[in-house]
């Protein structure tokens, strides 16, 4: 009876702990065929052609920018995403808008230490300089803290070094906080 028990119960922990480590490989957030939802938010300088969340006021001139991002994990801790934001400045004379894009790809460091290189490039008069718009070839790190199965907060650091000198303010460093779904 004894040798029965025994037997049972370590069938039942080998179950146990396998059923755990299927649920791990193919349950993460970041694993192949899953989809990431973000909106990030911008603090110090705010880059133009942004698609992400952020407001600034400074006396007459306001910014705003609001967008967000969409990726599919094409292998496990790997995305490749895309990024549309809606962009408008006021200087008290009037507001002008235009829309920026992202183009890029996301890694998951260990599965919770996102990096992301990508470019960002703008269309709409509020970036035009002359007859040019600004682009950015931009590099982001983080480290992800996962709320649940579906959420995630992603503070990190994020470099955009300008492609276009003549229309684009120069590179700059931004400290931001990302919001994420996942599915």
């Amino acid at each position: 009876m004894k040798k029965i028990i025994l037997t049972v119960a370590a069938v039942f922990a080998l179950s146990f702990t396998n059923a755990q480590d299927k649920k791990e490989s193919n349950g993460s957030q970041t694993s192949k065929g899953k989809w990431l939802i973000e909106a990030n938010t911008g603090f110090g300088t705010i880059a133009s052609a942004n698609t992400g969340l952020s407001y600034s006021s400074q006396g007459d001139l306001k910014q705003m920018s609001i967008g967000a991002e969409g990726g599919y994990f094409i292998m496990d801790n790997l995305a490749i995403k895309l990024g549309l934001g809606y962009n408008s400045t006021d200087d008290g004379t009037g507001n002008v808008g235009g829309f920026a894009y992202k183009i890029g790809a996301k890694y998951y460091i260990m599965g919770n230490i996102p990096v992301q290189v990508d470019y960002t490039g703008a269309s709409g008069d509020v970036y035009k300089v002359g007859s040019e718009t600004p682009s950015y070839l931009g590099l982001q790190a983080g480290y992800a803290v996962f709320l649940g199965e579906n959420v995630s907060i992603e503070p990190g650091i994020r470099y955009n070094s300008t492609m276009n000198k003549d229309a684009a303010p120069d590179s700059a460093f931004q400290l931001c906080v990302g919001f994420a779904l996942h599915f």
